[in-house]
């Protein structure tokens, strides 16, 4: 793949995903590289003339007010990625990680931070020879931003901590760094505060939940078609006049995908003329509550695009005038969380509800008093075989632990550094359980996926429509008919792969 050259302004969430999962290359754009060392001569003119600046000559949060000049403004650097870096729990994966270092190189290079281009070119170097740090995912209260998640990232940079090696083990910064042959940074002043001060944890790995989350809607759409074919639903509800008068674009587009799912179905047809006016909501409203997902998504995904095309450390630099170096370095907030966590816990409780509609599709599916003649279970010789019996608890487990995680992380606050951040976010909660959420939701749609595909197999020689077919194939072609009872996690965790994949997707398309 062509390099990607960041300059703070144009970040697309594709692009995040190619580089934290395909491993596309990171250069620093020339332009961007200009402004960056504009920004940072204002910073060296402040230590030169030792001026009260925060955060380049005076310490951090509650001691803001301690002078720091001289050499001690090098070592204050390494101090606070030491004292930062006190993350607990099991560590971001390596795309998460991977996307959040991108996330904090374009940030920076937006030239505002006052780095030095040379500090962005060590995070892009890691990034192109895969030197990925270990990245504690807990311990950020998303106030000063991601602290704790991001000196972990910075530790690295000084050859301190570990990152995880060819094999996803892990390893001693310093050995990493050397073998790929990339020079750790002896961090000057103002450096570390800019890289550990912003929101790049919990928007990577929102990030990456919300490109994942755009699959699972899209499949969630086939899947749901499948189910409302299967269960002999009427098609009526998806009519176009019926949408355009509540204009909603998410809306709007599932029920065209429904429509486009049952065109041509034999099994459509073959109860047209049977009388039933309306289908119960999980089949009539599916485009009422998958268009308000896909809504959502689009909201998050233009929050998160705006989030990673900004400057969120503190202080910022603004240089007034490039000839003469004059500028200010002005402290804020942009640090704060609060934008981000909304949208993470907005994704959370718009997923639990594709998950809810997909497992009430699937007790339709499974139960012989609401699935039109369809075997009890999906069993082949019900009584002697049970089926989706227990299949159906395992989605009912999962929606329901859903119910818990969708609880906003972000209406909680605590208050932290001596009561100088009396206000906090929570927004890496949310990213935490926002990525258990995309999971639980994909499994319980890869349930209803294998459940729908035997429920389709009982109906032959009816056969579905031609993008119906095309998603049973891909289901079968990971998960064959159940012809008796059998050991059946395998199947669901293939499935849950192939819609993870967009294969199941795909048939839209």
């Amino acid at each position: 793949m062509n390099a990607l050259h960041i300059n703070g302004n144009d970040l697309a969430l594709d692009a995040v995903r190619e580089v934290a999962v395909e491993r596309r290359p990171v250069l620093l754009a020339p332009d961007a590289r200009e402004v960056v060392e504009r920004a940072r001569g204002i910073v060296e003119d402040i230590v030169a003339s030792n001026k009260v600046a925060y955060a380049i000559t005076t310490g951090v949060g509650k001691l803001s007010d301690v002078r720091i000049a001289g050499d001690q403004i090098r070592e204050l650097q390494v101090n606070l990625v030491r004292s930062h870096s006190v993350g607990v729990g099991e560590p971001l994966s390596i795309p998460e990680t991977r996307a959040m270092m991108l996330l904090r190189a374009n940030s920076l290079a937006k030239g505002y931070s006052g780095v030095r281009p040379l500090v962005i070119d060590t995070l892009c170097e890691m990034l192109n020879r895969g030197v990925t740090p270990v990245v504690p995912s807990q311990g950020s209260v998303g106030a000063s931003g991601d602290l704790a998640p991001l000196a972990h990232l910075a530790l690295a940079l000084i050859a301190e901590g570990e990152c995880f090696d060819e094999k996803a083990g892990r390893a001693p910064s310093a050995e990493c760094l050397k073998k790929a042959q990339i020079k750790p940074l002896n961090l000057q002043a103002k450096e570390t505060i800019s890289l550990i001060n912003g929101t790049q944890a919990m928007l990577a790995v929102g990030s990456l939940a919300l490109l994942a989350a755009e699959t699972l809607v899209d499949s969630a759409d086939v899947i749901g078609g499948l189910s409302c074919d299967a269960l002999k639903g009427t098609d009526a509800a998806f009519d176009e006049r019926i949408h355009k008068a509540r204009p909603h674009d998410g809306q709007i587009k599932t029920a065209a995908n429904l429509r486009r799912m049952l065109e041509g179905s034999q099994i459509r047809e073959s109860h047209r003329e049977c009388g039933r006016v309306q289908d119960a909501y999980s089949l009539r409203c599916i485009p009422q509550v998958h268009g308000a997902v896909r809504d959502t998504l689009a909201h998050c995904r233009q929050v998160f695009e705006t989030e990673a095309n900004s400057a969120v450390d503190n202080p910022l630099v603004f240089v007034r005038d490039p000839k003469t170096m004059e500028g200010d370095v002005i402290s804020g907030g942009n640090f704060h969380g609060e934008p981000i966590a909304f949208a993470l816990d907005f994704l959370g409780i718009a997923l639990s509800a594709l998950a809810g509609i997909s497992e009430r599709r699937l007790e339709r599916l499974v139960n012989p008093a609401l699935s039109e003649g369809l075997p009890p279970f999906l069993a082949p010789g019900a009584g002697l075989n049970s089926g989706f019996m227990m299949a159906q608890v395992t989605a009912a487990a999962l929606v329901s632990e859903n119910k818990v995680l969708a609880h906003p992380a972000s209406v909680d606050s605590i208050t932290t550094s001596g009561n100088k951040e009396d206000y906090v976010s929570m927004g890496m909660t949310a990213a935490n359980k926002l990525r258990r959420i995309v999971e639980n939701t994909r499994n319980v749609l890869a349930i209803e996926a294998v459940a729908v595909a035997q429920a389709l197999d009982f109906l032959a020689p009816l056969k579905t429509s031609k993008r119906g077919q095309a998603a049973h194939v891909a289901i079968r072609a990971v998960c064959p008919t159940m012809e008796k009872d059998r050991v059946m996690y395998g199947d669901f965790a293939k499935a849950a792969d192939l819609i993870a994949s967009g294969k199941i997707a795909a048939a839209l398309r």
